[in-house]
């Protein structure tokens, strides 16, 4: 039996660097609070630091996870699925529900846009995909053509 041909696209680096320096100023803020409670309340230093490095564990924990596992597009032989997209639409569907897939910009982002035969759409801002646009555009037309749907 063959092995369906599954694609992941990774978050590009420099959105994958926004949220790990939104991760350090939440843990800023948490230790700051937490700090602050520890004077109120006499709780020992020791805790507030125990605070900190099980955040920044957590922090750098999943800066590994945004970088080896995460993925924004997979792509299958039968669909595709989008995260971490906000407004991207219908987030996963089979690509026989697509009507045609064609280039966009939207709010002055380069987007992949596929149409679906619902009058529905999904929209994948391709910058932040850690992969050449054209490889991707590439990639998506190539299985809509297998499954024998046109793309523009």
């Amino acid at each position: 039996m063959d092995q369906p041909d599954v694609t992941d696209y990774r978050l590009a680096p420099a959105f994958a660097a926004r949220l790990v320096g939104l991760g350090l100023v939440l843990l800023a803020v948490v230790a700051f609070a937490f700090t602050a409670a520890a004077l109120v309340w006499e709780w020992p230093a020791d805790l507030i630091v125990v605070v900190v490095l099980v955040g920044l564990l957590g922090v750098l924990g999943g800066a590994g996870w945004l970088r080896s596992q995460a993925y924004v597009v997979r792509l299958t032989d039968t669909g595709y699925r989008v995260r971490f997209v906000r407004g991207a639409g219908v987030s996963e569907g089979r690509w026989d529900e697509v009507r045609t897939a064609g280039a966009d910009h939207r709010r002055d982002v380069a987007c992949l846009v596929l149409e679906r035969k619902d009058g529905t759409s999904t929209v994948i801002p391709v910058e932040m995909l850690a992969v050449d646009r054209d490889r991707f555009a590439d990639d998506v037309t190539a299985r809509l053509e297998r499954s024998g749907r046109p793309a523009d």
